[in-house]
Order: structure tokens, then sequence, then C-alpha cells
């Protein structure tokens, strides 16, 4: 029977500062101390940290990328075969540049050869941290990925099933997850985790990066929905507020779709992020109303707030106040049967944050859509009894109850029929 590393003593410098485990893939940072590969890739890129965890030694750009320690790689091989503790296998060497252009030149040579290019490429950045920040890197590789996402987005969706879609393409790119050339392609993106200055890259080239996420969203394919919405909060976080401004009404329909066909849990928040950050810019508001961004939030909101996802509801309540503030929010909120009733018991069933929001889109309405009728319904659906709540109890903060006071007394002489309100009040 083999050893284990517990049941006998391992040289010190065998372990990792920061896992504290043998090292399998050990290399040296410019500091001059040396760690697994996996673990210091992690603490660099992708928790970002600027220095060398033992000495803090600041590393500059051209200093993270960390040596491999042949040396102490052997020693440790070897002393795992002496005292019979099972042997790590040898790493394999990290792509290079060349290898990458030259698999997306092949990739350019017909169709057969894209699908085989992808899977090659998708294998390369599942590799290691070290193999996707290359792929990155590599001159075009990332132009050339969404260009294969424009090319496909845009041809015909009528596809007869996706078990066919499989049989076409799932052999050669490996794996059920990536059926067609556009999924592997988006699947890649998703996997590269652009940097900043990628993103910059791809969004300043003359193809339209957002219409091409339009084309993603509007396909049948539930994968290439869920890519291209996680693919589309990374780029609008990047976005100038002039690119935002210029989101087509095709875009924004794209994202309420998310919401509204329940793409899942996941896909429905990340869409809901989108949707706040586009909807503060131009007329985003007024597109968002028009695909039916209200509907699908109350409908959200009466199944989320039964038992389901509060992170979820606290998105929605958050966008539905960014609608109110439009007079199109406000007429489609007042005119669902459920949506008043559904923001007044947000009010006092989200975080502090939540209610400022909920109270917000209701001020909205209460001063500039209050109708008799409207008034009337907010009275019946318990939006004055939460009101009176937030300005007796103050639980939610001085902003929340401000407006909820400012509400009361704009349509005190309505709503002083009501049981809520007492002499005192």
């Amino acid at each position: 029977m083999e050893g284990s590393p517990a049941q006998v003593d391992v040289p010190s410098y065998f372990l990792c500062p920061i896992s504290m485990e043998i090292m399998r893939d050990p290399v040296t940072l410019s500091s001059g101390i040396t760690y697994d590969r996996e673990s210091i890739e992690r603490w660099v890129f992708t928790d970002g940290h600027g220095e060398c965890p033992m000495t803090k030694q600041q590393l500059g750009v051209a200093d993270r990328e960390p040596t491999p320690n042949h040396t102490l790689r052997r020693l440790i091989q070897g002393w795992c075969a002496v005292h019979a503790v099972e042997r790590f296998p040898t790493p394999r060497a990290p792509v290079d540049a060349a290898r990458v252009l030259a698999i997306v030149d092949a990739a350019r040579r017909g169709h057969d050869l894209l699908v085989a290019s992808l899977k090659e490429l998708a294998d390369i950045v599942a590799e290691s941290d070290c193999n996707r920040r290359c792929v990155e890197a590599a001159p075009g590789a990332v132009a050339f990925l969404v260009s294969v996402v424009k090319k496909h987005a845009k041809e015909d969706t009528t596809k007869p099933s996706v078990l066919q879609e499989d049989q076409m393409y799932g052999a050669v790119l490996g794996s059920p997850k990536a059926s067609s050339p556009e999924d592997a392609a988006l699947s890649i993106l998703h996997s590269l985790k652009l940097s900043e200055q990628s993103w910059k890259r791809v969004l300043e080239r003359g193809d339209n990066f957002l219409d091409t996420m339009a084309s993603v969203l509007r396909r049948p394919s539930y994968l290439s929905r869920t890519y291209g919405i996680q693919l589309l909060k990374a780029a609008v976080s990047e976005m100038p507020p002039a690119q935002l401004t210029s989101a087509s009404a095709d875009l924004v329909q794209g994202v309420v779709s998310v919401v509204t066909d329940k793409l899942s849990s996941k896909a429905v928040k990340i869409a809901l992020h989108v949707l706040c950050r586009l909807c503060l810019w131009g007329r985003n508001r007024v597109k968002a109303v028009e695909a039916g961004a209200v509907a699908a939030l109350v409908d959200l909101l009466l199944t989320e707030c039964c038992g389901g996802s509060k992170q979820a509801c606290e998105l929605a309540i958050v966008v539905m106040d960014h609608l109110c503030g439009c007079a199109e929010g406000r007429l489609e909120l007042v005119a669902h049967p459920a949506g008043l009733a559904v923001v007044a018991r947000a009010v006092t069933r989200l975080s502090a944050a939540g209610t400022e929001s909920a109270v917000r889109a209701l001020h909205a309405v209460a001063r500039h859509s209050a109708t008799p009728a409207v008034l009337q319904e907010m009275l019946a659906v318990g939006v004055v009894g939460r009101l009176l709540f937030l300005v007796q109890a103050g639980a939610a903060g001085d902003r929340p109850r401000e407006r909820a006071r400012e509400m009361l007394k704009m349509h005190a002489r309505v709503w002083r029929g009501s049981p809520c309100f007492s002499p005192e009040i």
C-alpha cells in the first residue's frame, strides 16, 4: 500500500506556503519564493493580489508570471518514490502564443477544422489559468472567437432539435454542453474571464458587440443565451455611458426575455444586473417597458417573494424602481392587477436598500400617476398600511420614512377614512 504525506514527515520546503500541501507543480516568483502553481495563480490572478504573499514585495505586470522550478519538482517526485507516496504526474508545459495562433489560423480554413479547433482551444483554456491568459493575450484570438459568435448568431435559428445538434457537433466538441460552434465560442469566451483591457479592445472594434449579443439572446439555444447573458454582464460593466445609451431595443428585449422565460436562477439574476446597468442611461427604461419588463418583474416578485431567492427580489425591485422613473413604466405598473400589491409587499420584506427602492417606486406613482382609481387600489392592497408602518417604526432609515410621510400627507384626504389612520395620526 502506498503511503500518504500525512503518515510521513514531509520536508518543509516541499510544502506550498499558501496551501501547506505538497507542491504538485512548484513555480517561483521574482521574489524568490516558491509556491504551488495553482495556489499562487489563484492568489495573483483570481483574487487580484499584487504582491508576493510571503515577502509582500510588489509584483509588476511582467513579474506575475511564475517560473517553473524543475529542480524542486524532481526532488519532490524522488522523495515520493522513496517514501512510497503517490507521485504527482509531471505537469504539461503551458501553451505558447504561436500554438494558439496556429489553431486560430487552422479554424479559418473550413467548418470541420473550425469545430476541431474550437474543441482544442476549449481544452487548452480548461487546462490551466496560465493557458487561459495565454489564449487571451494571443493576438487575434479573442477577436476570432467573437467573429465566430457573430457569424453563427445571425444564421437561421430554425433547428430540428437539440438531439440533432448533439449528433452533428457533440462528438467533435467532446461535450453535450457545446452543441454548436457558436456555443463552443461563447463557452470559451466565458471561460477566458476577459480582463478590462481585453473588453475594451472587443468593444472598440468596428463590429457592434451589443448587436451580436442581441442576436445570441434571440436564439432558441439555452446554452447560447446562458453564455450570452453572462458575457453581456461583463461587457456592460466596462462600457462608457455613450455605448450604453445606444443599446438597441432588440438587445433590451433579449435581456428581458431571460427574465420572462426564467432561463435559470443564475441567468435571471445576471439579467437583472444588466437591466440595472442599462436602465440608468438614455431611453433604455422605455425600451425595457416596451419589451414587457414590468410584467416579468411582477411575475418574478410574486414567485420569488414566496420562498424563492431574496437576492432576485432585491434586484427585481431595484429595476422596478428604475422603470417607475418614466411615465410608461408607471402606467404599466398600475395597469397590472398585481403590480402595486407586489411592490407594497416588498416594502416590509426586503433589506433597507430594497425597501428604499420599493418606496421610491411607490412615491413616483403617488406623485405622478395618482388617479382616484390608483389611490383606492393603493389603499385596498395595503400600500397605505405599510407606509404608516414605515412612518411609525422607521426601521428602514430616514429617506424611506420621509418619502412615506410625504405620500401620506399628499393624499391624506383620500386615505383618511382608512382604519389604518388613528386620530393621533
